[in-house]
């Protein structure tokens, strides 16, 4: 194995920087922004998202016989295709692999579950499922919620009494615009997500109305003051509409085209 390394890094260019002296692949730049959108529709779930420096994936949930299987619809579950094999997994091995990291710095991974089934019946599941990654998992520790390489959201079918109540609880709740008037928590809300056309008529035609722009920026200022982040779902993929989002602060940009978003990013 050793002689075949060794004749591999003296004819080829193109191998990762540290593979011929034995050290972990490096860490990508980081796209704290990025959002990968239905994740798991991907070639690579997760893997591709994490290749380019996305912070942010999104992985649709239904609970079958104690199990969570990932898939946008009922029709398309496959009993091999779990929450953990498909992300948690990975997960575990890539920090593994990389020194405890999955990002340079303190940069850690967004992971948005969306219950498509019950709330009330899954959050059970997901709690036992996270509780075997908890030394991952940002959460309730020892009755003070510590920060790690993934942040568990819970999006969908929220059972939100169910969460904010469990003390010991591995996952935050994904908001809705209407929860920054509420009395939640950053820590129990930690991103409030809506559907765009809920609030704004523009679809990205010309110029965002004045008066829809300072709406935007509102919304933004009001959430980086509770201390949450911001998305959007339901907004047109293209630089441009991106370009709107991230000049007004939306802290979550999220696509279906993961090398388009990168390349976006990449140009500054």
């Amino acid at each position: 194995m050793r002689s075949t390394i060794s004749l591999l890094c003296t004819v080829t260019l193109f191998l990762p920087a540290g593979f011929c002296r034995g050290e972990a692949p490096a860490l990508p730049r980081s796209l704290p922004q990025a959002h990968s959108h239905n994740d798991y529709e991907h070639d690579r779930p997760l893997l591709d998202a994490l290749d380019r420096g996305f912070c942010n994936v999104e992985a649709d949930v239904y609970l079958v016989d104690g199990k969570l299987l990932v898939a946008h619809d009922w029709i398309d579950l496959r009993p091999q295709r779990t929450l953990e094999a498909l992300y948690l997994d990975p997960l575990k091995e890539r920090i593994e692999k990389n020194g405890g990291k999955l990002f340079p710095g303190d940069q850690r991974l967004t992971l948005l579950i969306d219950f498509k089934s019950d709330g009330e019946k899954t959050y059970p599941v997901l709690a036992a499922i996270l509780k075997k990654y908890e030394d991952l998992i940002s959460g309730m520790h020892d009755g003070k919620w510590t920060p790690r390489q993934i942040d568990v959201i819970i999006s969908g079918n929220r059972p939100i009494e169910l969460v904010t109540n469990d003390k010991q609880r591995l996952a935050g709740l994904d908001g809705r615009v209407s929860d920054l008037d509420g009395v939640d928590s950053a820590e129990a809300i930690p991103l409030v997500s809506d559907n765009w056309s809920s609030h704004f008529e523009w679809r990205g035609d010309g110029e965002i109305p004045a008066e829809e722009r300072r709406r935007l920026e509102a919304f933004v200022t009001k959430a980086h003051h509770q201390g949450r982040r911001l998305r959007f779902w339901g907004t047109p993929d293209t630089p441009e509409f991106w370009g709107v989002l991230q000049r007004a602060g939306v802290d979550v940009i999220g696509t279906d085209d993961l090398g388009a978003l990168q390349r976006y990013f990449d140009r500054e």
